[in-house]
C-alpha cells in the first residue's frame, strides 16, 4: 500500500508529515534523511519555523504500511511518467497516484528510486489494455509529439468506413491517451507538450488533437503555453492542455503568474561560499565541500571550448543565432535540452576570465527544473542530463495543479452517462 496523506496546502502536507515521522524516527534520524542540522528539526518541532521545502524528503521516511487516508481529495494515473515531475506536483496536492507507465529502463530507475512502493511500473504503455489500468479522477501526460498520419481519411468517409480518432491517431502515443480516457472517464487530465505542438504541420497536428479531446471524446479542452521562466531561471515554453469531463469554470488567468526573470541562475547554482547543503545521497559526486567548488569534470576541456567558440563565430559570419549560451548567476537561461549532456552548449558557466566555462552539474539541472535536492539522482551524468532536459518544470505543473484543484475535489451532482450505449 501507498502512503498517502491528506493534505491542504504545501506547509499542511510537510506538516503532516513531520508528525507522522516522528512517530518512528528521532530528530536526528530526519535531520541525517535530509542533510539538514538537527536544529533545524527542533525548530520545526516546536513551530518556530514550517518544513515546507522538505514534504518530499519527509515523505519518504513514513512506512509503506501506514493507513491509506479515506479522504483523498482525488487519484489519478502517471502516463509518459518520466522522472515524475508532473506526478510531485498533483501529490503535493494530496493526490494519490494509482498506476505509472514510463518505457525507458534508465528513468523508471530514477523515478523507483525517489518514488519507492507502492504499484509498480509499467512499461510500454501501447502494450496496456485501457481496461486494466485503475479507475482514476485525472489522467496525466507529458506524451511525445508525433506527426499524425491524416491522409486516407476522406477516401475512408467515400467507403462509408468509421474513422474519428482511431484513425487519425492510429500509431502515435496520443492514441493511447485517448482510448484510455475514452474507457474510464477520469473527471479531468492534462496533457503537456512542447510549444511547437501547436504549429506542428501547419496546425493539424494539434487540430486532430483538440477535435479527438472535445468533439470525439466529449471534453470541456482549455489550452496555454506558458513559459517555465515564471518560475525557474530557465525559458521553457510548454503547452498545457486542461480538459474536463463536465462542464467547469476553469480560467487559466485565475492565478497570477509570476514575473519572468524574477528568479535568476545564481539562486540554483552551487554555493562556493561554505553554504551548499551536504546531502548524504551525492556526497561530493557534484560538489567537493572540502574545497568548495564544483568538481573540475563540469569543466569544458580547451579543445571543445576552442570547437565551441569557432562553431559559433562560423555562423556568426553568415549571420546565424547558432552558438554556445554562456550565462552568469544574473542570467536567465535558454531551454535544457536533452542533448545537454554532449558539450553543454545551450547553458555554459561562466567563471571568470582565462577560465573555461563549465556544464551545470546534474543536481543544478535538477534545481533548474524545479525539483527540490531531496530528488535523488541513481544515474549516471549522462542519463541525469537526458531525464532533466526531457522533463518538466515542476513549479509550472504545480501552478497548473492549483488552478485544477477545486474541479477536482468538487461534488459531481449526478454521475456521467455512458458515452457510447450498446444496443440489444
Amino acid at each position: 500500500m501507498t502512503t498517502v496523506l491528506h493534505t491542504g496546502p504545501d506547509r499542511d502536507m510537510a506538516t503532516n508529515y513531520l508528525t507522522a515521522a516522528l512517530k518512528i524516527h528521532k530528530q536526528a534520524e530526519i535531520a541525517r534523511h535530509l542533510g539538514i542540522d538537527a536544529r533545524t528539526v527542533r525548530r520545526w518541532v516546536v513551530e518556530q519555523s514550517v518544513p515546507a521545502h522538505y514534504a518530499f524528503g519527509l515523505q519518504r521516511l513514513l512506512p509503506l504500511e501506514l493507513p491509506l487516508a479515506d479522504d483523498v481529495p482525488f487519484t489519478f494515473i502517471d502516463l509518459f511518467a518520466g522522472i515524475g515531475g508532473i506526478r510531485m506536483a498533483f501529490e503535493g496536492l494530496g493526490g494519490h497516484c494509482v498506476f505509472t507507465s514510463e518505457w525507458d529502463s534508465y528513468a523508471q530507475k530514477t523515478y523507483a528510486e525517489n518514488y519507492p512502493g507502492g504499484h509498480q511500473i509499467n512499461g510500454d504503455i501501447t502494450q496496456v489494455a485501457a481496461s486494466d489500468i485503475p479507475d482514476h479522477d485525472v489522467l496525466l501526460a507529458g506524451f511525445p509529439c508525433q506527426p499524425f498520419s491524416i491522409a486516407g481519411v476522406s477516401k475512408k468517409n467515400a467507403l462509408g468506413r468509421a474513422h474519428g480518432f482511431a484513425c487519425e491517431t492510429q500509431g502515435t502515443l496520443f492514441f493511447d491517451v485517448a482510448r484510455i480516457i475514452e474507457e474510464k472517464r477520469p473527471r479531468a487530465f492534462l496533457l503537456e507538450n512542447v510549444k511547437n505542438l501547436v504549429s506542428h504541420d501547419k496546425g493539424r497536428t494539434f487540430d486532430v488533437i483538440r477535435r479527438t479531446l472535445s468533439e470525439e471524446l466529449g471534453y470541456h479542452v482549455y489550452y496555454r503555453v506558458i513559459d517555465g521562466a515564471h518560475f525557474v531561471p530557465q525559458h521553457r515554453e510548454r503547452i498545457l492542455i486542461v480538459g474536463f469531463r463536465e462542464p467547469v469554470n476553469f480560467d487559466f488567468d485565475a492565478l497570477p503568474l509570476p514575473a519572468k526573470g524574477r528568479r535568476t541562475l545564481g539562486e540554483i547554482l552551487h554555493k562556493i561560499d561554505g553554504t551548499e547543503p551536504h546531502l548524504q545521497w551525492d556526497g561530493d559526486r557534484f560538489f567537493n565541500h572540502a574545497n568548495q567548488r564544483v568538481d573540475p569534470k563540469y569543466t569544458l576541456t580547451d579543445k571543445l571550448w576552442a570547437y565551441l567558440q569557432g562553431y559559433a563565430e562560423k555562423h556568426r559570419a553568415k549571420g546565424n543565432g547558432f552558438g554556445f549560451g554562456l550565462v552568469t548567476p544574473e542570467s536567465v537561461t535558454r531551454t535544457l535540452s536533452a542533448r545537454y549532456y554532449k558539450d553543454g552548449s545551450e547553458i555554459l558557466v561562466y567563471q571568470g576570465e582565462g577560465i573555461n566555462p563549465r556544464r551545470l552539474t546534474p543536481r543544478e539541472c535538477a534545481r533548474l527544473m524545479g525539483f527540490p535536492d531531496t530528488f535523488r539522482i541513481p544515474v549516471s551524468d549522462t542519463r541525469a542530463y537526458k531525464q532533466f532536459g526531457n522533463s518538466v518544470v515542476v513549479d509550472v505543473m504545480a501552478h497548473v495543479a492549483k488552478l485544477m484543484q477545486p474541479m477536482l475535489e468538487a461534488d459531481i451532482l449526478e454521475p456521467e452517462l455512458p458515452l457510447h450505449y450498446a444496443t440489444a
